[in-house]
C-alpha cells in the first residue's frame, strides 16, 4: 500500500516512455507502472484519500459548478430559428445596461405575422385619414401642405417612435404667373390674332417648362414616344420646326417633351383623351432640384453655376380635351390612323399645316420661379443588432390637386405602418435593423424632397440604407397587383403576396389571383422602376435597392391622377366603394415586407436574380455580333464579366448556407455585401454631376447598357465611342462581381 501511495505522490520519478508518446497523464502513467510491477497486486489500487469527505465535497462542487456553467452558456447562446428569431441582445453592443441583457421574448415569423395583423387596424382608419388629407389641394409651399406636415409630425410623436424630426430644404420651384397667364392663339401671317383659345384653368401648367413664345405649325404625335416620332417620319410628316400635340399615357410628361425636343419640335401641348379637364405634370427629365443637380438644397448650399441637363429647352403646356379637339380639327396633311385617334375623336390630319395654310399656332409660357422651403418629416425605430442599417419607407405628401391617389392613400398607409410597427415593438418585436418612416415634400416637382435628402447624405447612404420602399400612388384600381422594383426583391415579393388575400377574392391570395390571370403573370408582376418616382432616385442615383407596390386596372389607368378630380369620392367610386379594403391589402403587403426586411438575420434580397437579367441583356447585344466583328470588336470579355458575377453570387449563397448564423459579425458581413449589390452597379467611371443616374442597367448616359444598344442600332457608329461604351459597361460589371465575391484576397480564388 505504501508503494501505491508513493506512486501517486511522485515517489517514483521514472516515467513510462510509452505513456509519454501516447500523451497520457500522470495518473495513467502510474497505472501502467502498477501493472508492470510484479511485487504489487496486479489489481489497480486507489488511495482511501479519494474517498475522504473533503475530496467528496470537492468533486461534487466541481460537478455542480460545471453543470451550472453549461446551463448558463446554453441559455446565453440559445436561439430558436436562424431566419426568424432576431430578438436577442447583442453581447458586444456598447452601452448595454442590465435590462438589455435580459432574455427577450422569442418570436418566429408566424408570431410576427399574427402580431402585425393584430395591431393593424381595419381599412376604415386608412379611409378616414385619406378623407381628411384630401379635402383640398395642398401643393408644396402652401399653408395647407405645411399644416399637413405638422399633423404628420404630431402623429409620429404620439406613436412614441424612438426619434422624430424634420429636415428642411430650400428649392426654386416654378409656378404660374398670375399677372400674365400662359396663352394659346391662332395667328395670321401678319401675326394678328385670329382666334384666342382659352386655357380653361389658369392653375394648369408644366413645372420646369422653358418660358417664351413659339409661333409654328402643329403636328399630332400620338403619345409622344420615340416609336411614334419614327412612325410619323415613315408617313412623310416632319415634326421639326413645329409645335407638337400629344396625349397622356405610356410615358411621363418629361419623356414626351424630351422626345419632342430631340425630334426638333419647338414646343409641346399635352392633353388627355379620356377626360374633359387638363392634366398636371412636371417636365424635368430627372428627379430633385434641377437648379442644384447632384448637390443638396440645404439652407446654406452655394448653388453651382450649372443646371440639370434634364431641363427642357422648349415650352410645354397641358390643355383640356376640348381645346385639343379644337386644334386637331384645324389640321390638314395625311389622315391620322385609327390607332392614334382618341375614343371620341373624329378623323383629322396630322399637320404640320393647318386647313387655313397661312395660319399658325402661338404658345406663350410665362411661368415664374419662387424659392420654397420644403419639409421632410421623419420618424424612426432603432434596430437591435444592426441599428446603423436602415429600411426606409417613404410617401409623397404634397399634391397639386386633392391628391387622393397621388399622395393621400400613401400618406395614410405610412402613418398606419408607423403606428402598427411601434405597437409591435412595445409588445416584444425587436427589429434587427432601424426603420425610417418619411413623409416627402415636393413630390409633384420630381421627388425633390426625397432626392435632396439622398444628395445630402449620398456619401453614407450606400453604407446605411439597406432598402427603400415607396408608397407613392399605391391605389390606381383593384384589378391587378404590380411591384415596380429592383430584381433583388423578386423572391420576397412572391413570398409576401402568397400570405395576403386578394381584395377582389378573399378566398384567394394575391399570388394565386395573379397566376390565374395569364401565363405572363410573372413579367407583369415585377416591372422596372418608373423614371419619375422617388424609388428610381434611390436605386439609380444612390444605389439603394428600391421597390414600390400598387394596385391598378388591367387596361385603363386611373384617369383622375394629377387633376383636381383626384378626390376621395372619385377614387372610391373607381374602386366600387371598396377603398378601405384595397388599401388594407396594400398595407398588409407593405407591412409584412417591411417586417421581413427589418427582421430576418440575412436580408431577404437575392443577388442571383441579376444573373437572368444580365443574360437577357447579353442576348440583346448578341444580335449585333456581326456589326461588332466587322469593327474588330467582341463581347467575349462582357460574357466573361457576367460569368464572374454568376460565380460570385453562387459563392456568396454557398458561404451563407455553410456558415454559423449565430455569429453577429458574420451576419453583418454577409448583409453588407447583399445590400450594396445595387451600389456595385453604379458606374465608377462617370461623374455624378454629368450622369447622376449612374446605374448601368436602369440609369441614363453613355455608360449604360441602353446607350450601348441604341448606338449599335444606328446605321453609322463611332468605333472609338463604341469601344468606350463596351469598356465602361464591362468593367463596372467586373467591379460588381469582385465586390460581391468578398475580400481582395478571396477574389482570385473565386474566379
Amino acid at each position: 500500500m505504501e508503494s501505491v501511495r508513493q506512486l501517486f505522490h511522485g515517489a517514483l520519478p521514472v516515467q513510462n516512455s510509452y505513456a509519454i508518446h501516447r500523451g497520457v497523464d500522470e495518473e495513467d502513467e502510474a497505472e501502467l507502472h502498477i501493472k508492470d510491477t510484479p511485487d504489487v497486486d496486479p489489481r489497480p489500487k486507489v488511495s482511501r484519500r479519494w474517498f475522504s469527505p473533503e475530496w467528496q465535497r470537492l468533486i461534487i462542487g466541481i460537478t455542480v459548478a460545471a453543470f451550472i456553467a453549461f446551463i448558463l452558456g446554453y441559455v446565453a447562446t440559445r436561439r430558436p430559428c436562424v431566419t426568424c428569431d432576431t430578438n436577442g441582445n447583442d453581447p458586444n453592443a456598447e452601452g448595454s445596461d442590465e435590462q438589455d441583457q435580459q432574455e427577450p421574448q422569442r418570436m418566429d415569423w408566424s408570431d410576427l405575422k399574427e402580431q402585425f395583423s393584430k395591431y393593424l387596424r381595419d381599412g376604415q382608419q386608412i379611409e378616414s385619414t385619406v378623407r381628411r388629407i384630401t379635402r383640398g389641394p395642398h401643393p408644396s409651399g402652401s399653408k395647407e401642405n405645411s399644416d399637413l406636415a405638422d399633423s404628420i409630425l404630431q402623429a409620429f410623436r404620439s406613436y412614441n417612435l424612438d426619434n422624430v424630426w424634420v429636415e428642411s430644404h430650400y428649392a426654386e420651384l416654378q409656378f404660374p404667373n398670375r399677372e400674365s397667364p400662359n396663352t394659346l392663339k391662332i395667328l395670321s401671317t401678319d401675326n394678328k390674332t385670329v382666334e384666342e383659345i382659352p386655357i380653361t384653368d389658369s392653375d394648369l401648367y408644366c413645372p420646369y417648362s422653358a418660358v417664351g413664345k413659339v409661333v409654328a405649325g402643329l403636328v399630332y404625335v400620338n403619345y409622344g414616344r420615340k416609336e411614334d416620332f419614327q412612325m410619323l417620319t415613315s408617313w412623310g410628316v416632319n415634326a421639326s420646326g413645329s409645335l407638337v400635340i400629344v396625349r397622356t399615357g405610356h410615358i411621363s410628361f418629361a419623356e414626351k417633351v424630351y422626345n419632342a425636343e430631340v425630334a426638333g419640335a419647338l414646343g409641346v401641348l399635352i392633353f388627355s383623351d379620356t377626360l374633359d379637364t387638363a392634366v398636371y405634370g412636371h417636365v424635368h427629365l430627372g428627379t430633385g432640384d434641377p437648379n442644384t443637380p447632384a448637390f443638396p438644397s440645404f439652407n446654406h448650399t452655394q448653388f453651382p453655376p450649372f443646371k440639370s441637363s434634364g431641363l427642357p429647352k422648349i415650352p410645354a403646356q397641358p390643355i383640356s380635351r376640348d381645346v385639343a379637339q379644337t386644334l386637331l380639327s384645324k389640321l390638314s396633311g395625311p389622315d391620322c390612323s385609327s390607332e392614334w385617334r382618341g375614343p371620341s375623336f373624329p378623323s383629322y390630319g396630322l399637320g404640320p399645316k393647318l386647313k387655313v395654310p397661312e395660319h399658325k399656332v402661338q404658345l406663350e409660357v410665362t411661368n415664374v420661379p419662387r424659392s420654397v422651403e420644403l419639409n421632410n418629416v421623419f420618424g424612426s425605430i432603432t434596430g437591435r443588432f444592426e441599428p446603423e442599417h436602415y429600411i426606409v419607407v417613404g410617401a409623397q405628401r404634397d399634391s397639386w390637386g386633392p391628391g387622393a391617389a397621388k399622395s393621400g392613400v400613401g400618406t395614410a398607409i405610412l402613418q398606419e405602418l408607423a403606428r402598427t410597427m411601434t405597437m409591435m415593438v412595445g409588445n416584444g418585436f425587436q427589429p434587427r435593423r432601424s426603420i425610417l418612416f418619411v413623409s416627402w415634400d415636393a413630390g409633384d416637382f420630381g421627388s425633390i424632397g426625397a432626392t435632396e435628402w439622398l444628395e445630402g447624405y449620398l456619401s453614407m447612404l450606400h453604407l446605411k440604407a439597406a432598402a427603400y420602399m415607396s408608397l407613392d400612388t399605391p391605389l390606381l384600381g383593384d384589378e391587378k397587383f404590380v411591384a415596380k422594383s429592383s430584381p433583388l426583391f423578386k423572391n420576397l415579393i412572391e413570398n409576401i403576396i402568397k400570405q395576403v388575400d386578394n381584395p377582389r377574392r378573399s378566398q384567394q391570395n394575391i399570388y394565386e389571383y395573379m397566376k390565374s390571370k395569364n401565363s405572363n403573370w410573372q413579367r407583369e408582376l415585377i416591372s422596372p422602376l418608373a423614371v419619375d418616382s422617388s424609388a428610381f432616385a434611390f436605386n439609380a442615383f444612390a444605389g439603394v435597392p428600391a421597390l414600390e407596390f400598387s394596385f391598378t386596372e388591367e387596361s385603363l389607368q386611373y384617369q383622375y391622377l394629377d387633376t383636381k378630380l383626384d378626390t376621395f369620392e372619385n377614387l372610391n367610386s373607381v374602386l366600387d366603394g371598396r377603398l378601405a379594403a384595397v388599401a388594407l391589402s396594400l398595407a398588409e403587403v407593405a407591412g409584412l415586407s417591411l417586417t421581413k426586411l427589418s427582421h430576418d438575420h440575412i436580408l431577404p434580397l437575392d443577388p442571383s436574380a441579376y444573373n437572368e437579367v444580365l443574360l437577357n441583356h447579353l442576348v440583346q447585344l448578341n444580335a449585333h455580333q456581326t456589326k461588332l466583328k466587322s469593327r474588330g470588336l467582341t463581347l467575349e470579355w462582357l460574357y466573361s464579366a457576367r460569368g464572374d458575377y454568376v460565380r460570385a453570387t453562387d459563392r456568396l449563397k454557398k458561404a451563407i448556407s455553410q456558415s454559423d448564423l449565430h455569429n453577429e459579425k458574420l451576419i453583418q458581413f454577409f448583409n453588407v455585401r447583399i445590400m450594396r449589390v445595387e451600389f456595385y452597379f453604379l458606374s465608377q467611371y462617370v461623374s455624378a454631376i454629368n450622369y447622376p443616374y449612374r446605374h448601368i442597367l436602369i440609369g441614363r448616359g453613355e455608360h449604360t447598357l441602353k446607350a450601348l444598344i441604341e448606338h449599335l442600332q444606328k446605321d453609322k457608329t463611332d468605333d472609338s465611342e463604341l469601344r468606350k461604351q463596351i469598356a465602361l459597361f464591362t468593367w463596372t460589371l467586373v467591379g460588381a462581381a469582385n465586390a460581391l465575391s468578398g475580400e481582395v484576397w478571396e477574389v482570385h480564388r473565386s474566379f
